[in-house]
């Protein structure tokens, strides 16, 4: 069987051309159910309506976000997701389309998760994978700025990984994956910030960060009530 990995943006404003044709080839898409209220899953449930292709809900499996050990938490959720995948993928066969948030190839899964499945061989799978509109182009665009200095490089983290990156001498940071961490002991430094860019509960603020970040947090609980999550990303720029 195919399986074509799509990326998507932030949704169906956002889809590529080339996406466009290879999901409408796509017999059904897959997507993970993570509870009873899943506003992402309904964000792809519309996608794959407007173009006219099923959607197959798989359960999540729980992952325990307050392990210690993060990398083995991540790999036993991993491991139980790609048994999940497989169980579908074997039972329906056809092709199927794995559509990822953003870019494919930037703080996502799937592809570890698809090669998985390849890699055991229980399901003969060949794969592809389809570029989307990354949370750091929305972030930029949407800002107005470049994501670095002239001649300069950026650096991409997670949130959980700031701390080093600025320990690092790093002067441009596109943070990313911020859930529960802030910007401590930045206050000098500028932000330009995002949450749900591209959805109608998109929120910006810019400005230095001891001076935004209460303003931040306000719009991080707006987008929060709006969209029923948050994706939230931002560049952060040391002083000169």
């Amino acid at each position: 069987m195919r399986v074509r990995v799509l990326g998507i943006g932030m949704g169906p404003r956002q889809l590529t051309g080339e996406v466009v044709e290879a999901l409408r080839a796509c017999d059904y898409a897959v997507a993970a159910r993570k509870g009873d209220d899943d506003g992402l899953l309904e964000l792809r449930r519309a996608v794959c309506a407007a173009h006219g292709v099923p959607l197959v809900e798989v359960p999540d499996p729980e992952r325990d976000r307050d392990a210690a050990d993060y990398a083995a938490s991540v790999a036993a959720w991993h491991e139980a997701r790609v048994t999940a995948y497989e169980r579908v993928l074997g039972a329906r066969g056809g092709t199927a389309a794995f559509l990822v948030w953003g870019d494919p190839a930037l703080y996502d899964s799937t592809l570890r998760i698809v090669e998985a499945v390849a890699a055991r061989g229980a399901v003969p799978v060949e794969y592809d994978v389809l570029p989307g509109i990354s949370a750091p182009q929305m972030l930029a665009a949407r800002h107005r700025i470049v994501l670095h200095g002239v001649g300069r490089p950026v650096h991409v983290t997670p949130a959980r990984r700031l701390e080093e990156a600025v320990a690092a001498g790093h002067r441009d940071i596109v943070v990313m994956l911020g859930g529960r961490h802030g910007f401590g002991g930045l206050a000098d430094w500028s932000v330009w910030w995002g949450a749900n860019l591209g959805t109608d509960g998109e929120e910006l603020v810019a400005g230095r960060v001891g001076e935004v970040l209460p303003e931040i947090e306000a719009a991080r609980g707006r987008a929060r009530e709006k969209d029923g999550w948050v994706m939230d990303t931002a560049l952060l720029r040391r002083p000169e």
